[in-house]
């Protein structure tokens, strides 16, 4: 990230849209990773919806790629991608305005599926105007000054569980539902009234049409990337259960297996960006999924607290790289329609949460803990191949 003359750092900190990118990426991700682990509590707590039933809240994930893909269109046609940000922020605040004031079962499925999967379109508009800004005024570091951006979701992702237990702690749940509106509201101050210009490209000039064949080398690009995302929620629903009744580890023990992966997550970023400017962003992001794949056999043949922080540093590799360049490399499939291509990509990450959930709870009672990410591994070995696929068909041919 320090490399000179052309220092991701510098270009990002010179820049008034990049530095209200990094501010607003910081404020959605305090917002949104304060309320997430908290909801499943929210609902059986304060609406009291039955355990199984509060489960299949994640089902509602599924409305994020449709509301992606339409939003996507919508914002290649449009002429300022700022303006759609705004109007996904204000939807998304109105939705949890309305989830802090359900006061039925259904109420907060509804919202999820229908204004939350809208409001979660706003980082998708921010990811494709960094690219029109790239492509209008390109540098030797485009990966690097996308990771350096997206840093701030993922600092807003270790700050946010810590203030969201205190706050929904002290002041109660309907509360935190509150403040985290307050967030997605406020990701669009740091922007002000700056407009980013759609960038058109020659392509996009002399034809509107997106044929879906088009769309092919996207849409599978963005499969084998949820297959190899399916074992990070039923980490997070279980790991900490295994941690707790078969190894027996203390608070403080659980708490730090469960934290290191956001803060190597961090430190990888750059790493991973600055790898992907060099070799392409293909090859490195099949090197992150195979990480994923050791990250998930280290769970599963886990017998000591050892192989589980082996486990989440490997799985840090795996989203550090798609944190880092998944959008980007997105975007390069189908660069006829970067809004497009951004909001599918980004929209589908949380279907892989649900499947994995899905996964998780029968893979759970038909072979129990740890043996359960023995399937994610599976996933992932699809994923790798996918990859290695997509990288000698996107090779130059000569």
């Amino acid at each position: 990230m320090f490399d000179r003359p052309e220092s991701a750092l510098h270009i990002v900190a010179r820049s008034k849209f990049y530095r209200a990118a990094f501010l607003s990426l910081l404020i959605a991700g305090i917002g949104m990773s304060a309320a997430t682990p908290q909801l499943t509590l929210f609902l059986v707590r304060d609406l009291g919806t039955p355990l199984p039933v509060a489960g299949l809240y994640y089902v509602t994930n599924l409305a994020a790629p449709i509301a992606g893909y339409l939003l996507g269109r919508l914002s290649d046609r449009s002429h300022d991608r700022l303006r759609l940000l705004r109007i996904c922020a204000l939807v998304g605040t109105v939705g949890w305005l309305a989830m802090a004031s359900t006061n039925a079962v259904w109420q907060p499925f509804v919202i999820s599926a229908v204004v939350l999967s809208i409001g979660g379109g706003a980082m998708a508009q921010l990811f494709a105007a960094c690219r029109d800004e790239l492509s209008r005024n390109p540098t030797r570091a485009d990966n690097r000054v996308v990771a350096t951006v997206r840093m701030g979701f993922t600092l807003g992702w270790i700050l946010g569980p810590v203030l969201g237990s205190w706050y929904g702690g002290v002041f109660g749940l309907r509360s935190l539902l509150v403040a985290t509106a307050v967030c997605v509201f406020a990701q669009i101050i740091p922007f002000g009234r700056q407009r980013i210009e759609r960038y058109q490209t020659r392509r996009v000039r002399e034809s509107d049409r997106r044929e879906i064949t088009h769309m092919l080398p996207l849409l599978a690009f963005t499969t084998v990337c949820v297959l190899a995302m399916t074992g990070d929620t039923i980490k997070f629903g279980y790991l900490p259960i295994y941690m707790a009744d078969e190894l027996h580890l203390s608070d403080g023990v659980r708490g730090a297996v469960i934290g290191i992966q956001p803060l190597v997550e961090l430190l990888l970023l750059p790493v991973v960006a600055r790898a992907a400017d060099r070799f392409g962003g293909l090859p490195v992001m099949t090197g992150g999924v195979v990480m994923g794949l050791a990250g998930n056999l280290s769970f599963a043949t886990s017998t000591g607290v050892g192989m589980l922080f082996l486990g989440q540093i490997l799985t840090a590799g795996l989203w550090a790289c798609v944190a880092a360049i998944g959008v980007s490399i997105a975007q390069d499939l189908y660069p006829e329609g970067v809004g497009t291509a951004s909001g599918v990509f980004l929209g589908a990450i949380p279907v892989g949460s649900a499947i994995g959930g899905t996964i998780g709870g029968i893979g759970v009672a038909a072979i129990g803990l740890p043996q359960v990410f023995f399937v994610p591994a599976a996933l992932t070995s699809l994923a790798i191949v996918g990859f290695v696929i997509l990288s000698v068909r996107a090779q130059p041919k000569h």
